[in-house]
């Protein structure tokens, strides 16, 4: 893996280290599936298997690949199979991949998936334009694919939508994802991301769901966080949840993606300007900057558009 100080001279924050904050941080990086899937330029596959192993290269120690969902549901991914197996083994490096159903999961042990992951919504009216079903019904549907995967050795990650706002019902209550958390876990899930998947959460909002679902018995060293930078507050919160000992956080590569099954879903937190705070207040992620922001423009390039992450056009 690379080193996480070959960033030129000047272009590195000063390190000033805060107590109570984590000393390492996992950056789990969604860019090849949640930022792809949301983008209206279908990459190709051997762009995508490049992809992830720019990001590996750059230090990133778990990518999540794709999706194995129909190519009804979001056709950019209907080439699932292909990069898995286009990427293979990667050493170090965790390759998980999102799965909707019995199905899905098929598809992805036949590609030899090692790691997956499930999606689960906090709002009625989320799950019902998702997936065609009731919070309780997205659940059901979860759980054999969650027994089956646990049954054959492989961890599972449990995401649920919509955690601080819904574009249809406005503000989430706390014990409504805590609820959807709860249940994830009781079924098998290894660990959670909790998605602030609109963009509407601010730091205060951020503690109070983390007091919630510590509150509900759900480990928060289990518990990953999510971000959206709709509102400009993803970093904001993402200090927030460091404080109350959150040492995972989603991000995608250059900000790309978004989510397409809310309009309101802008870009992911970037990477780049995620790595960037941690590395200002001197926690460890072992992710090259320089290789990063590189990589992000190289895919700019491929999606015909700068890259959103003011950090990657900063370092530019």
């Amino acid at each position: 893996m690379t080193s996480e100080n070959t960033s030129p001279a000047g272009a590195l924050p000063r390190v000033a280290r805060r107590p109570g904050l984590p000393e390492e941080v996992r950056v789990y990086e969604v860019g090849p599936r949640d930022g792809l899937q949301a983008e209206a330029v279908r990459v190709p596959t051997a762009v995508k298997a490049e992809f992830v192993r720019r990001l590996a290269g750059a230090g990133l120690t778990t990518v999540e690949v794709t999706s194995f969902v129909s190519p009804r549901w979001i056709p950019q991914l209907d080439d699932a199979h292909e990069v898995l197996t286009a990427v293979g083994p990667l050493d170090g490096v965790r390759l998980p991949v999102l799965v909707p159903n019995d199905r899905g999961l098929e598809r992805a042990l036949a590609a030899g998936a090692r790691e997956i992951a499930v999606f689960a919504s906090a709002t009625e009216s989320f799950a019902r334009n998702n997936l065609g079903r009731d919070v309780a019904g997205v659940l059901a549907m979860s759980e054999p694919v969650v027994r089956r995967a646990r049954s054959a050795g492989l961890p599972v990650r449990g995401y649920v939508s919509m955690c601080f706002g819904d574009p249809w019902e406005g503000d989430v209550e706390p014990r409504e994802v805590a609820s959807v958390a709860r249940g994830l876990m009781d079924m098998g899930c290894t660990s959670l991301s909790l998605g602030d998947t609109i963009g509407t959460g601010t730091p205060g909002h951020v503690l109070e769901l983390l007091d919630t679902v510590r509150g509900a018995g759900i480990p928060l060293e289990r518990t990953a966080l999510h971000f959206h930078d709709t509102y400009g507050q993803a970093l904001a919160n993402v200090h927030a949840a460091l404080t109350a000992g959150i040492t995972e956080f989603d991000s995608s590569a250059g900000g790309i993606g978004g989510c397409p099954y809310a309009r309101s879903a802008t870009g992911n937190l970037a990477t780049e300007d995620l790595v960037w705070m941690l590395r200002g207040l001197g926690i460890r992620t072992g992710v090259d900057l320089t290789a990063l922001a590189a990589t992000s423009r190289w895919m700019a390039g491929h999606l015909g558009r700068p890259s959103p992450s003011r950090v990657v056009t900063a370092l530019s």
